[in-house]
């Protein structure tokens, strides 16, 4: 399968992607002479065109506008889409983590589809509460706990 990686996907993402998705064409926009700058009215019919099978994006708004949803349906391209909401190093790892955690199923399920499909990866949780759990023995000491102090 040829995955297009839209303009607004980090080339860190692409690398990352490029190291683990090995049964693929994964191409990032930017890497695409002419490409930069192509309008997404313009890139789903360019993609279809250069038989790409899916865009990945993390453009969250583009099925909110007319023009876009028309050319995406009109291209009969797949779109997986993530989020990126958060900044910084620890943005680019959650993007990093969603996609590397969902895309693989993704592509399962785009292989067995029998026509076009539109995916949103789910994000993975960025507060340290929902990531991490953290046990203090002393005040909650795990079953079979041997304390220092007896």
């Amino acid at each position: 399968m040829r995955l297009l990686l839209d303009e607004n996907v980090p080339k860190p993402l692409h690398q990352a992607l490029s190291a683990f998705i090995v049964n693929h064409e994964i191409v990032h926009l930017l890497d695409l002479p002419g490409w930069s700058g192509t309008r997404d009215e313009s890139l789903y019919p360019l993609a279809a065109a250069e038989k790409f099978h899916a865009i990945v994006t993390n453009d969250g708004r583009q099925m909110q506008r007319s023009r876009e949803v028309a050319a995406i349906a009109a291209s009969g391209l797949h779109r997986i889409e993530y989020p990126h909401k958060h900044g910084g190093l620890s943005g680019m790892g959650l993007a990093i983590a969603t996609v590397a955690a969902g895309l693989p199923g993704a592509l399962a399920v785009l292989e067995e589809a029998d026509g076009q499909r539109l995916i949103s990866l789910r994000s993975i949780d960025p507060t340290s509460a929902a990531r991490l759990r953290v046990i203090d023995p002393l005040v909650d000491p795990p079953k079979f706990w041997i304390s220092s102090a007896n």
